[in-house]
């Protein structure tokens, strides 16, 4: 099976763009308990002080906090589902992108600013400032173009590789729930 040529993603960018903006269906839900390990339940759990358990995030963060404790604001990742839909293609061959929530949302800076509160299920996430860029395997795993395309000229306030966020209010999210933009600052 072929990638996603960096043409064909451009041609594909209206189509993403034109993403629900609020009331966005959850798509999937997963849980990476270890790395290149991946479970798909109906459900899960978030919590400020653990993210969500059962989760690497506790035990093997990418970011840090100056005392060596994972850092918040990547608790949860949200990737667009339209995006996951064109990169990810081989779902054979090739692992699911991890993030634990996929839904369909248009998860663009000028949409989801730093600091927007998301209702998710009976849970409140804080979008994070911080910046989801396609890490080195994105690329391994969905190829060079689908890399460019997160990072081509004016796409990086559009978030296609979807926005991190912390865990503001515990609760549980579920594959029948819809995210809700609570308030944008």
């Amino acid at each position: 099976m072929t990638q996603a040529t960096f043409g064909a993603l451009l041609d594909a960018l209206p189509h993403i763009l034109a993403a629900p903006k609020d009331d966005a269906p959850i798509h999937s839900l997963c849980l990476r308990p270890g790395y290149g390990l991946r479970a798909f339940p109906a459900r899960i759990q978030v919590t400020r002080e653990f993210g969500i358990p059962g989760e690497r995030w506790a035990t093997a963060p990418w970011l840090k906090l100056p005392d060596g404790s994972p850092d918040p604001c990547i608790q949860v990742s949200i990737l667009p589902s339209r995006v996951m839909e064109l990169v990810w293609r081989d779902r054979e061959g090739t692992p699911h992108p991890g993030d634990p929530i996929v839904a369909d949302l248009n998860c663009s800076l000028a949409n989801l600013p730093a600091g927007t509160l998301l209702q998710a299920g009976t849970a409140v996430l804080k979008v994070s400032d911080h910046f989801n860029e396609a890490c080195a395997k994105w690329k391994v795993r969905y190829g060079a173009d689908a890399r460019a395309f997160i990072d081509a000229p004016g796409h990086p306030d559009l978030r296609l590789r979807g926005i991190l966020c912390s865990v503001e209010v515990d609760g549980e999210i579920s594959l029948t729930d819809c995210l809700k933009v609570l308030s944008r600052p």
